[in-house]
This record gives C-alpha cells, sequence and structure tokens, in this order.
C-alpha cells in the first residue's frame, strides 16, 4: 500500500525530489536528526520508510555522517558532513565581527544613557512639586509669623521673667502636677472596684450620669510630651531644697 502524507495538503514527495527535500532540510537546520523526526518535520512530505532509505543513501555518497546509538535498540543518527558545509568569505566575516563589535559599543553608550537618565528622574520624583513648595512656605511664612509675635513684648521693653520666677513656675508645675497624678492614681482604684460588676456601656453611663470627664486624647497627647517627662533626680532636688 502506498504511504499517504499525515496532512493532506502536503505533497508526498518521492525520488529525487524526496532526497532534495531531505538534504536540503538537514543542511538547513545543520543539527543531528533520526528518521522519524525529519518525516515529522518535513510534515510527512517523505515518509519514515522512505526518509531512512534516503539518509542511508546520502550516507553513502558522503553527504551526511551516520552515528549509532545502542546495544540491543540501536538508533541511527545523521548530521550534515561538516566538510560540506558553506562557509562565508573571510571577508563576510571580518565585516560582520566589525558590525558586532559596533552594535556592543552602541549598547555599552546606550546603557550609560540610560543608567544616567534613570538617576535623572529619580532625582525628579524626589523634587517637590510647584504646590509642595507653596505649602512649605505657607508654613514657613506661618511659623515666622508667631515667632514675630513671641518677640514683640521683648521690643517694647517689657521685662523678661526672671530666673527665681522660672524656678518658682518649675517648682509649682512639678507639686501640683505630682498631686494631680496622685489624686488620679486614687480614683482610678475606687473606680475599678466600683465598676467592676458592670459592662463597659454600663460604666460609661454611670460615668455620664455623675458627671466624671475621664482622660480625651488630648491629655494622652500631653502626658506624651516632653512638658510631662520626667524630671531628671538633680533637678528635683534642687526644685526640693527651694521648697524648703
Amino acid at each position: 500500500m502506498a504511504s499517504k502524507a499525515k496532512n493532506p495538503d502536503v505533497k508526498v514527495l518521492k525520488g529525487q525530489e524526496a532526497e532534495d527535500a531531505v538534504l536540503q532540510y538537514m543542511k538547513k537546520m545543520n543539527r543531528p536528526f533520526g528518521a522519524v523526526d525529519i518525516s515529522a518535520n518535513l510534515k510527512g512530505a517523505v515518509p519514515k520508510t522512505l526518509t531512512a532509505k534516503i539518509l542511508l543513501a546520502l550516507a553513502e555518497k558522503g553527504e551526511i555522517m551516520q552515528k549509532t546509538y545502542g546495544m540491543i535498540l540501536k538508533t541511527n543518527f545523521y548530521v550534515v558532513n561538516q566538510a560540506k558545509v558553506e562557509t562565508l568569505p573571510q571577508e563576510e566575516l571580518q565585516a560582520l565581527e566589525a558590525e558586532c563589535k559596533s552594535v556592543e559599543d552602541d549598547n555599552v553608550s546606550l546603557s550609560a544613557q540610560v543608567k544616567q537618565l534613570t538617576a535623572e528622574i529619580a532625582k525628579l520624583k524626589s523634587t517637590p512639586t510647584d504646590s509642595e513648595i507653596d505649602e512649605k512656605l505657607a508654613e514657613a511664612e506661618v511659623t515666622t509669623q508667631r515667632l514675630l509675635e513671641s518677640l514683640a513684648p521683648l521690643r517694647t521693653g517689657q521685662p523678661m521673667t526672671s530666673a527665681e520666677d522660672m524656678a518658682r513656675i518649675d517648682a509649682d508645675w512639678v507639686r501640683w502636677r505630682s498631686e494631680w497624678v496622685r489624686r488620679r492614681k486614687i480614683f482610678n482604684t475606687f473606680w475599678q472596684i466600683a465598676t467592676d460588676a458592670l459592662s463597659p456601656q454600663d460604666a460609661a453611663a454611670l460615668a455620664e450620669d455623675l458627671g466624671i470627664e475621664l482622660d480625651g486624647p488630648e491629655h494622652v497627647e500631653l502626658e506624651k510630651g516632653p512638658l510631662c517627662a520626667p524630671v531628671p533626680f538633680s533637678n528635683r532636688t534642687n526644685l526640693k531644697r527651694k521648697r524648703e
């Protein structure tokens, strides 16, 4: 029975036409193939059985080289005879090498430009926009105006607070804040006892009925600020001596 191509649209080649097709494909790919691979890659234009015969014939003619692998199940692979592979003239090779060198130089130059442009883009991204600069200038003007207003009394000749007055104010601050902390601790202790059996909602309702005002966010923020920072031991000793 005559062999048929796998694809009905592919013409089945025979004779010299089939041999030329196999040899042309081998030269084009220039890599090892088996008969099955070549037949499949040619889309069945040359049947597997005929492909195997053509490869053997080409090997006998010296057009391709044959290599057998396997001890029991032997498999033949074929590759174009490298001695008959067409090579480029020396002039064309030199021209291609020169062109390749030129492309590599252009690539280095372009890489340097990309690096420079990337750095410039990063710099531009970190630069404040016009709106951000206007906002910063407005904030600076407000700060400057506030500082000028705080200096106005000094410019009119108003006397400055003496060191003794500042020490007395600091001592009063430490004294009354300590008293406030002590009283808050006592309140928290008794309030915890009184509301221990109540839910958070009932405890909040009770505090509202009694008119109790607990610390708000502004009080918590004040406690974290420098005004309520712990006083160094040496300062406490000095204040204690002054109060005595």
